[in-house]
């Protein structure tokens, strides 16, 4: 493993030991051509307040070619106090850069975050905080989510993540009361958990943190949403983009169900019953007059729940742009993911059967 480091980075070190009064914090940042908004992250990272020590800070990169490699050597250059290293992830997925960075960090909290976000100034005290009140293994807390550009598609964008109809009741978008959940964003997990139920499942490209969460809770741990944890996720910019991030979500979804059914509830089972009904029904309305009302029925039930949803949300944040842009934000999400969703699930299908006819013969 080639480690192009800072100049306090030695990867071979053990991993020091810490008061358990103040732990050691490492921070894993996954990173591919983030040259935008990782200084940004590395300034919150370095301003943080209410803690005794500065946290380690682990840049896992896939090979950026936009500048972002240069930007993170220049900051540790300028920043000689600060333990930061640039870890080269040759896999160039999220779940194995969590797991190079967990092999190289010496903390005692693992704190998880993207490099397009900026947490609070006092995000990982508050993460240490939650941690020893409540003795989880993981503990997250709320997103304020921005837009990714001063554009129209990137407002919409973000104030489609964190309407319900996007968000669902996933607490971390739209807070609510500390408690037990299945997952949060950005999690601070103790490494002893981490250590205990094993590393982040590397055949998931997506939802690798959710899928850890099950582990986490099926093996006794308590995954823990406290709103006072808070951080800034700057939202996809294009729709281009949004369509792919959650065609990503939906199908590693589906890969991830097909182990742990379980897990599956109703605002993620409602996108992929969506797209199939009104496939089914469009097929079927070649034929029958009943099956086309049908589908009209559905589809202006759906597009004027859209609209109502963007003239609100136009009318709450005085923005005209949102009367469409948000409906239009939401269909994508909606239907990337879902149909996405199908996919995951049949190719998964399929290559389990591969795998249980090979074992067969």
């Amino acid at each position: 493993m080639d480690h192009d480091s800072g100049p306090n980075a030695n990867p071979g070190m053990p991993r020091k030991t810490q008061s358990p009064l103040h732990p050691k914090v490492s921070v894993m940042v996954p990173c591919f051509n983030e040259a935008d908004t990782i200084e940004g992250l590395l300034d919150a990272l370095y301003r943080q307040v209410g803690i005794a020590h500065l946290p380690q800070i682990l840049v896992v990169d896939g090979g950026s070619s936009d500048g972002t490699r240069d930007m993170v050597k220049g900051y540790s250059a300028k920043h000689p106090g600060l333990d930061l290293r640039l870890v080269d992830n040759p896999k160039r997925t999220i779940p194995a850069a969590l797991n190079l960075g967990l092999e190289v960090s010496e903390g005692d909290i693992l704190i998880r975050l993207d490099a397009h976000s900026a947490p609070a100034p006092d995000y990982i005290a508050r993460c240490l905080d939650v941690l020893a009140q409540t003795g989880a293994a993981n503990v997250g807390g709320v997103w304020r989510i921005q837009p990714g550009a001063d554009s129209w598609q990137a407002r919409s964008i973000a104030a489609a993540a964190a309407h319900p109809f996007g968000a669902g009741d996933a607490r971390y978008r739209i807070s609510g009361e500390a408690g037990p959940v299945e997952t949060v964003p950005f999690g601070a997990f103790r490494r002893s958990w981490l250590e205990q139920v094993g590393p982040f499942d590397e055949r998931l490209q997506s939802n690798e943190d959710y899928e850890m969460n099950v582990r986490l809770r099926q093996a006794g741990g308590l995954v823990w949403f406290d709103s006072s944890i808070v951080s800034t996720y700057y939202a996809r910019s294009t729709f281009g983009a949004l369509a792919r991030q959650y065609a990503r979500y939906g199908y590693w979804k589906a890969r991830m169900l097909l182990r742990y059914p379980g897990t599956l509830r109703w605002r993620q089972a409602l996108p992929p019953l969506f797209v199939s009904s009104s496939l089914v029904l469009a097929l079927l309305s070649l034929s029958s007059i009943v099956a086309a009302r049908l589908l009209a029925v559905e589809w202006s039930v759906y597009g004027l729940a859209l609209l109502g949803a963007g003239l609100q949300s136009a009318i709450a944040r005085r923005r005209a742009g949102l009367v469409l842009g948000l409906p239009l934000a939401l269909a994508i999400m909606h239907l990337a993911w879902g149909a996405a969703f199908w996919a995951g699930l049949v190719h998964g299908l399929l290559k389990q059967g591969s795998r249980q006819e090979n074992a067969a013969t």
